[in-house]
C-alpha cells in the first residue's frame, strides 16, 4: 500500500480547495442570479386594507353567499304570494243537437208525431276571483254571464229565445280549528324570514372569515419578505467572511480548512435564499388567490409589495369584555337565536295541526234573466232574485298519528335548537378565551425574541473580534452567524404571529369589519 507524507497531503488538499472553489463558484454566480426579478415581472405595492377591500369586492366564496343570501330573500316573496288573489276567466261555447222522443216544456209546441230536433246552443263566460286569507279562509267570487238558445229562435214556450242570463255568487270558507289564525297562516312567511335572517348572518360570518384569512396571508406575506432580508443579509455575512479567509488564506495565515468552511456555509446560504425568495412567491399567489383577480392577471407574473408593518405594541385586552363584544356580535349567535325561533313556530304548527278540522261555509248570490245582455245585468245586480246559505263541515283523522309524530318530531327539533344555542356560546367563550392567550402570548414572544437576537449579535461581534486576533475559528463564527440569522427569523416570527393573533381575535370577536370602518348592505 502506497504511503504519503505530510506534504503530500497538504498538496492534495490545496488542489482539492481550489477545484471545489472553481467548482462552486459559478454556481453560486448562477444561483444567486435565479433570486434576482426578472425583468417581465411587474411589482404591485399593496396595503392591508386595499387587499381587505378587494377580497370583499371579488372574492368567490363571497359572491357565491351573496347570491344565497339574495336566494332566501325570494323564498319570503314566495310564502308571502301564497295569499295573493288568482284571477281567472273562462269562456265556452256549445252546441248541442239531440233527437227528442217526447215533448221538452218549451222546446216543442205541443205532441210529438215524429223524431223531432232538439238543438242547443249555449255562450258562457266565467269570470272568477279567489284568495286566501290570512286568518286562514278563502274568499271565491264568482261572475257567469251566459247566452242560450234553443231551436234557432223557433221554441214558442221560453220567454227569452235567445236568453241571457248572469250569475253572482260569493263563497266564504274560515277554518275554525286547525289552520286557522294569523300565528299559523305565517307561520312558513316568519320561518322564511328567519331563513333569510339566518342567511344574512352567514353572509356576515363569511365575510369575517375571508376578511381574517386575508389578513392571515398578507402577514405571512410580510414574513416571507422579511425573512427573505434574514436569509439574504446572512449570506452577505458568509460571503465577507469566505472573501476575508480567501485573502488571509493567500497571505499564508490561514489554513485551507477555513475557507473550504466558509465556502461550505456560503453555498448552505444560497439555497436558504431560494428557498426564501420560492416562500414568497408561494404567499403572493396565495393572497392574490383570495383577491380573485381576472384569470389573465393571474397568469401574469406580478409581484405584491405589502406596505403595512407589523404592530409591536401589546393593545390593552380586557378578558370579559372580549367575552361580552362576541356573545353581541358573533353572527353564530344569532344564527342559532333564529333557529331556535323557526323551531318554535313550527311546534305552535306542528300542535295546531293535531286539532279537527271544523270550518265554517258560507255562501250567497244574485241572479239575472233578460232578452238581451244589458237586461240580464240589470236584473242581475237589482237583489229581486238571490239565495244564500251558510254550514259547517267537521272531519277528523281517527288516531291523528300523522300529526302527532310531527308535533313530537318538532319538539326534539326545538330542544336541539336550545342546545345548539347552549353550544355556541360555550365555543364562543373558549375560543376568545385562548385568542386573548394567544395575544399575549406572542408578545411575550416578541420581547424574549428580540433579547435572544440582541444577544447573538453580541455573541457574534464577539466572536469575529476573537477570530481577528487568532482566539476563534472559521467554523464558531459560521455558527454564531447562523444562531444570529435563527434569532432574527424567530424574532420577526413572533412579531408576524403577533400581528396573526391579534386578527384572529378580532375575528373572535366579529370587530374585523370595524378595524376598516366597513360596512355590509
Amino acid at each position: 500500500m502506497e504511503q504519503h507524507t505530510g506534504t503530500d497531503g497538504w498538496w492534495r488538499a490545496c488542489c482539492y480547495a481550489v477545484n471545489l472553489s472553481l467548482i462552486l463558484a459559478p454556481g453560486l454566480s448562477w444561483s444567486l442570479e435565479l433570486s434576482k426579478t426578472p425583468p417581465t415581472e411587474r411589482r404591485e405595492s399593496i396595503s392591508l386594507a386595499d387587499a381587505a377591500l378587494q377580497a370583499l369586492k371579488h372574492n368567490l366564496d363571497i359572491n357565491i353567499s351573496r347570491q344565497t343570501r339574495d336566494s332566501r330573500q325570494a323564498d319570503i316573496t314566495v310564502e308571502q304570494a301564497k295569499f295573493d288573489p288568482t284571477l281567472s276567466v273562462n269562456g265556452q261555447y256549445n252546441r248541442t243537437v239531440n233527437p227528442l222522443n217526447r215533448p221538452v216544456f218549451g222546446g216543442t209546441p205541443g205532441a210529438l208525431g215524429e223524431i223531432t230536433t232538439f238543438d242547443q246552443r249555449n255562450h258562457s263566460v266565467t269570470l272568477d276571483a279567489t284568495t286566501n286569507l290570512l286568518t286562514g279562509g278563502n274568499v271565491d267570487m264568482n261572475y257567469s254571464p251566459a247566452r242560450t238558445a234553443v231551436n234557432q229562435n223557433a221554441a214558442s214556450g221560453f220567454l227569452f229565445n235567445p236568453s241571457y242570463t248572469g250569475g253572482l255568487a260569493l263563497t266564504l270558507t274560515q277554518p275554525l280549528l286547525r289552520n286557522a289564525g294569523l300565528d299559523v297562516t305565517k307561520t312558513f312567511i316568519r320561518v322564511a324570514q328567519n331563513n333569510a335572517s339566518v342567511e344574512e348572518h352567514v353572509f356576515r360570518d363569511r365575510v369575517l372569515t375571508v376578511l381574517a384569512t386575508v389578513e392571515q396571508t398578507y402577514w405571512e406575506v410580510v414574513f416571507a419578505n422579511e425573512n427573505l432580508k434574514v436569509a439574504e443579509a446572512a449570506l452577505k455575512a458568509a460571503q465577507e467572511l469566505l472573501a476575508s479567509n480567501r485573502a488571509k488564506a493567500k497571505a499564508g495565515v490561514m489554513s485551507i480548512v477555513d475557507v473550504l468552511q466558509a465556502e461550505a456555509a456560503v453555498a448552505s446560504r444560497v439555497e436558504q435564499v431560494l428557498i426564501a425568495d420560492k416562500t414568497i412567491r408561494d404567499q403572493e399567489d396565495q393572497l392574490r388567490r383570495l383577491l380573485n383577480p381576472a384569470e389573465e392577471d393571474l397568469r401574469q407574473d406580478l409581484r405584491l409589495t405589502p406596505l403595512d408593518q407589523p404592530v409591536v405594541t401589546l393593545e390593552p385586552i380586557s378578558l370579559q369584555e372580549a367575552i361580552d363584544t362576541a356573545i353581541a356580535q358573533r353572527p353564530e349567535i344569532v344564527q342559532a337565536k333564529k333557529n331556535m325561533e323557526s323551531s318554535d313556530l313550527n311546534t305552535k304548527f306542528a300542535k295546531n295541526q293535531i286539532l279537527p278540522t271544523l270550518s265554517f261555509q258560507g255562501t250567497m248570490g244574485m241572479a239575472g234573466l233578460g232578452k238581451d245582455y244589458a237586461d240580464s245585468v240589470n236584473k242581475n245586480f237589482n237583489g229581486d232574485y238571490y239565495n244564500y246559505g251558510a254550514g259547517l263541515v267537521l272531519s277528523y283523522p281517527l288516531g291523528n298519528r300523522s300529526a302527532w309524530s310531527t308535533y313530537n318530531k318538532r319538539q326534539l327539533e326545538g330542544k336541539n335548537a336550545e342546545a345548539s344555542l347552549v353550544s355556541v356560546r360555550q365555543q364562543i367563550i373558549v375560543g376568545v378565551r385562548e385568542a386573548v392567550r394567544r395575544v399575549q402570548t406572542d408578545f411575550k414572544r416578541i420581547e424574549t425574541t428580540r433579547s435572544a437576537r440582541i444577544m447573538a449579535e453580541k455573541q457574534l461581534q464577539a466572536e469575529q473580534e476573537r477570530l481577528k486576533v487568532g482566539l476563534s475559528t472559521t467554523r464558531f463564527v459560521l455558527d454564531f452567524q447562523r444562531d444570529l440569522a435563527t434569532a432574527q427569523g424567530n424574532e420577526l416570527r413572533a412579531t408576524v404571529d403577533y400581528n396573526k393573533a391579534l386578527s384572529n381575535l378580532a375575528r373572535h370577536k366579529a370587530t374585523t369589519l370595524d378595524r376598516y370602518n366597513f360596512q355590509l348592505n
